[in-house]
């Protein structure tokens, strides 16, 4: 069948796959091209949609790209970047200021077919440095955002052509934290680009299924099942593809693993009949070892990632089957932070796409169906293939599993910028009544679609959850090198924290999975297991107490695509058992909640 499309020029910036992913949920196909692509790339399309971007439109930064679309005669809707560049080109201003990040108030300004159906303020999520301060010939203000970089209003923040069909918002739309911006998108697709609703998952499931018979051919495939919500459903669409008798399933135990989980995970694949050629290997000794010195967060994502290979190779020899093509679970957010674009940055290397992944897959001998997918997509396909809830519910486990959770140092501390640090945030703090203490270590984040190496802040005293989040945000945004607050959950304020030498060992690892079992098992009792999309628990070795320890930081959050997250809240008396049994284990000396937004904290600290 037949789709009207749009196409995603893809500027590397975060979203540009969820741009593309929202399109299709309107039931209209979308595909993604890159900026340098040849004109004939662009043309059957109904619509064009410019993505943001890491570079700096106003510094003139990757301005070397197919400048014939504006030339074309359908509308045009630039996002982020993509809006900077349409003012630009069209006789606009584009200035180096005015940031803005977070969910931010957009006033609209009359009304417009973009924003049909919507109020007059709108929720929307901002993450640039460049802002739009003048139009050109023909366009005008749309709308007007509040909360500037000094907490002035940002002119410009959606404009228009209604002449020339070129549109552009500063903000974005694609992400679930921008209220109506489905519809906002829907009404450029529908309405100002004239699409026709015709494409669906099914057509996806059917599509992929033909394309991985052509890969496949007459041989077979031997898929890495975590037992996670990806590796489940690409196991059941490559089995549906070639038949389960050329699929076999390998479980490695890297000891990084939470508490019974490969016990669990065989036991799931059994359930659903996967357990066909369902081979386990306990390898935690080989990951140990590999680990042992590492430190740095992104040589132990490549270890983690090559070590994967290296059993994997080993055990495909043994049982006789290396000529077989690799099956991975890869969504896109795995692609995107690994900057798998050619403009992404790298935000963090994933294990599945470590160089000897990337090499496989440039000689064809990997198969990914889930690859231009986002995890509630990965959900949607599951329920359509039958998998059960408990399976596509789980939390979602990052395939280096512990090993990004258990913070490693080499008991050296970080203080560099805390001179300009410490006078900006103490004032912040105070604002909401609360103590702050910037910490010696670092974790990685993301800002305007580049990664962020920085610190985290400690944040002590009693406020209403709304006043903890709005206190995380500031701090966040106003001072400078910080890209993560934690609420401190103990009695009192450390007045220091001295950071730990320490690596990947067995024994940290099994601290840290009696910390994860408390709040797995505590969010179960407690009923809010579904509510909250994922918790992952992390192990920073850093003393904070008068007995000796490493703190343990609890993050809650709430999220759909992974792509953005907000800090989830727990309940008190939850919060309250967790203190309890969490300081009590041998070799805990703090606890606290991570209360960081995506961007700029990433979901997983490492």
């Amino acid at each position: 069948m037949q789709h009207d499309a749009i196409v995603v020029i893809d500027f590397g910036g975060q979203y540009a796959h969820l741009i593309a992913t929202k399109v299709r949920r309107q039931g209209v196909y979308a595909e993604i091209r890159q900026p340098e692509d040849p004109i004939e790339a662009f043309a059957g399309f109904k619509g064009i949609i410019v993505s943001g971007s890491p570079a700096l439109s106003s510094f003139g930064e990757d301005s070397a790209y197919t400048k014939g679309i504006y030339d074309s005669d359908v509308p045009i809707l630039g996002l982020c970047f993509g809006h900077q560049e349409i003012a630009k080109h069209y006789g606009g201003k584009v200035v180096h200021g005015g940031r803005q990040w977070g969910r931010t108030t957009l006033h609209l300004v009359g009304d417009h077919p973009l924003f049909r159906g919507l109020g007059p303020t709108e929720q929307v999520w901002m993450s640039h440095f460049d802002s739009v301060v003048s139009v050109g010939e023909g366009f005008k203000e749309l709308g007007y955002s509040s909360g500037g970089e000094e907490g002035e209003d940002h002119r410009f923040a959606a404009i228009g052509s209604d002449s020339l069909r070129r549109y552009g918002f500063q903000y974005h739309p694609e992400v679930d934290d921008t209220e109506h911006g489905d519809e906002m998108l829907r009404n450029f697709v529908l309405d100002i680009c004239g699409c026709k609703p015709s494409w669906s998952m099914d057509s996806y499931l059917a599509e992929q299924k033909e394309k991985i018979q052509t890969q496949v051919g007459d041989g077979s495939v031997f898929l890495l099942a975590s037992g996670g919500v990806d590796s489940t459903v690409a196991a059941k669409v490559i089995g549906m593809a070639v038949g389960p008798e050329r699929l076999h399933l390998l479980h490695i135990d890297n000891g990084l693993m939470r508490k019974n989980e490969s016990q669990q995970v065989l036991a799931m694949f059994a359930d659903l009949g996967l357990d066909q050629n369902l081979h386990f290997i306990d390898a935690s000794e080989n990951f140990l070892d590999a680990l042992a010195s590492a430190v740095e967060p992104e040589r132990k994502r490549r270890i983690i990632g090559d070590t994967f290979i290296e059993v994997f190779q080993a055990e495909a020899k043994r049982l006789g089957i290396e000529d077989h093509l690799l099956g991975q679970g890869t969504i896109y957010p795995d692609t995107i932070e690994t900057g798998g674009t050619k403009r992404a940055d790298t935000i963090k290397t994933h294990h599945n796409r470590v160089p000897i992944i990337e090499k496989m897959i440039e000689e064809g001998k990997v198969i990914e169906p889930l690859a231009d997918l986002y995890k509630v997509e990965v959900r949607e396909l599951g329920e359509k293939l039958g998998i059960p809830h408990a399976a596509l519910w789980r939390h979602p486990f990052p395939g280096p599993g512990l090993g990004v959770r258990l913070l490693c140092n080499e008991g050296q501390e970080d203080r560099e910028g805390f001179e300009q640090m410490i006078p900006a945030l103490d004032p912040v703090a105070k604002r909401f009544g609360l103590e702050a203490m910037a910490l010696p270590i670092r974790s990685v984040g993301v800002k305007a679609d580049l990664r962020a190496y920085e610190h985290p802040v400690m944040l002590h005293g009693q406020a209403p959850w709304p006043k903890l989040l709005e206190a995380a945000s500031a701090i966040c945004a106003e001072v400078p090198g910080i890209n993560r607050c934690i609420w401190n959950l103990d009695t009192g304020m450390p007045s220091a924290g001295k950071v730990l030498k320490a690596t990947a060992t067995r024994e940290r690892l099994d601290l840290l999975r009696e910390a994860d079992f408390l709040v797995m098992d505590g969010l179960e009792r407690h009923g809010i297991y579904d509510h909250i999309w994922q918790c992952p628990t992390v192990l920073v070795p850093l003393n904070l107490g008068e007995q000796a320890g490493e703190l343990v930081v609890i993050r809650p959050v709430m999220s759909a695509r992974a792509m953005t997250a907000e800090a989830g809240q727990l309940p008190e008396a939850l919060i309250a058992e967790l203190r309890q049994s969490i300081l009590a284990l041998p070799g805990v000396s703090g606890l606290a909640l991570d209360l960081t937004s995506k961007p700029p904290g990433t979901i997983e600290w490492e």
